[in-house]
């Protein structure tokens, strides 16, 4: 497994960008936002994090958010967001032909691209 060395500094802002599987320009379609503003309130509530700016382009996303002091576990925060988007949309969403052994054992959908990049 990739151990990717990221900052991980409590209570601290970071800037995001995540990408959609083999940059589909799926990601200002209806259905993926309204899946995407209903997993991040669903999230904050869980882990709450401020969301200082965002942009959504067709195929990623930018992002700045800024965590609560004594907490730097952003990593959860995509993951529960994404895997939200995922389920909601995957009947219309989901691409059979792009899934791949990796992505099957991954447990992954055929929106996201595994990783994000944070700064």
């Amino acid at each position: 497994m990739s151990r990717f060395r990221r900052a991980m500094a409590a209570g601290s802002s970071y800037f995001f960008t995540v990408i959609a599987y083999r940059r589909q320009p799926i990601l200002c379609d209806e259905a993926i936002r309204n899946a995407l503003r209903a997993s991040i309130e669903n999230v904050r509530v869980a882990r709450p994090f401020v969301i200082d700016a965002w942009v959504l382009l067709p195929d990623h996303l930018h992002c700045v958010c800024t965590l609560p002091d004594g907490d730097a576990d952003f990593s959860t925060r995509w993951m529960m967001i994404k895997q939200a988007v995922s389920l909601a949309c995957i009947e219309d969403y989901r691409r059979a032909d792009w899934v791949t052994a990796s992505k099957l054992k991954h447990r992954e959908s055929t929106i996201w691209q595994r990783r994000f990049w944070e700064h």
